[in-house]
């Protein structure tokens, strides 16, 4: 009796454990399919603007993996796909834009047409947020891409949801997109000791006015120091006080925040 006991024992723990461990497994997944998501209306560009410069410096290539958007950081990647058909790409935002209508994306041609954006000039879509290392082009859906169409608890945030109405006209903003910022930027210098001292000259005549300097480099590694001042909600704002400081001898140029 004993042994038979033994017996069942063993096996129900055997039994038992990998069990145990597949639910353990299915912890992480579950985790990995919260997302940063958008939804709403994706157009594309081609032909026209070929070999324009976008708003990152880059050439258009529209045979590229890229999109425009309008405040997200470039570099960034997003896993873009139509919930209707279940064809999914991955783009990098090299642009800014679309401006028309409520569109959350603008595809490159290449990007457009698997979703068949091409074809119909503008589709509703579902974009994720992405790791940097993803490779671009065609991709599979994601598993859950029929709650991340609908659903906002699968989501760590919702940067943008417009739904789709009969017509563009008639489209409905449930999350607006983030709106985007301006600053002036008060001159670029490779030696940040001059950043420093223009910095102190904006303070000296204008003290209420934030200024502070944005690092970058070059391709090649040079270090960059942007002397920037402000963060004004429009364009004509900024540009008001980028007037001021031009009658003060100080020479800048309005840019969106985003872009630096």
């Amino acid at each position: 009796m004993m042994a038979m006991l033994f017996v069942l024992l063993t096996a129900f723990s055997a039994s038992a454990r990998p069990a145990s461990i597949r639910e353990d497994e299915k912890a992480p997944a579950a985790a990995a399919k919260k997302a940063t998501v958008m939804r709403g209306r994706a157009s594309w560009y081609g032909r026209e603007h070929q070999g324009h410069r976008t708003s990152n410096g880059e050439r258009f290539d529209r045979n590229k993996y890229t999109c425009a958007h309008k405040t997200l950081p470039f570099g960034t990647k997003l896993r873009v796909s139509n919930p209707e058909t279940g064809e999914s790409v991955v783009v990098r935002v090299t642009d800014r834009g679309p401006f028309r209508h409520q569109r959350i994306l603008d595809l490159s041609e290449v990007a457009a047409r698997p979703l068949g954006i091409v074809t119909h000039g503008a589709v509703s879509v579902v974009a994720e947020v992405v790791s940097p290392d993803t490779p671009l082009g065609p991709t599979n859906a994601p598993e859950n891409l029929a709650a991340l169409a609908t659903d906002s608890t699968v989501a760590v945030g919702l940067l943008a949801d417009v739904r789709a109405g009969a017509s563009e006209a008639a489209d409905v903003t449930l999350t607006p997109e983030p709106t985007a910022t301006y600053v002036i930027q008060a001159g670029t210098f490779g030696d940040a000791r001059n950043a420093r001292a223009v910095m102190d000259k904006i303070q000296s005549l204008e003290p209420k006015l934030l200024v502070t300097t944005v690092t970058t480099s070059t391709l090649e590694g040079k270090a960059l120091n942007r002397v920037v001042v402000g963060r004004f909600a429009t364009a004509a704002e900024a540009d008001t006080v980028r007037q001021r400081l031009a009658r003060l001898g100080i020479a800048g140029l309005v840019r969106q925040g985003e872009n630096l």
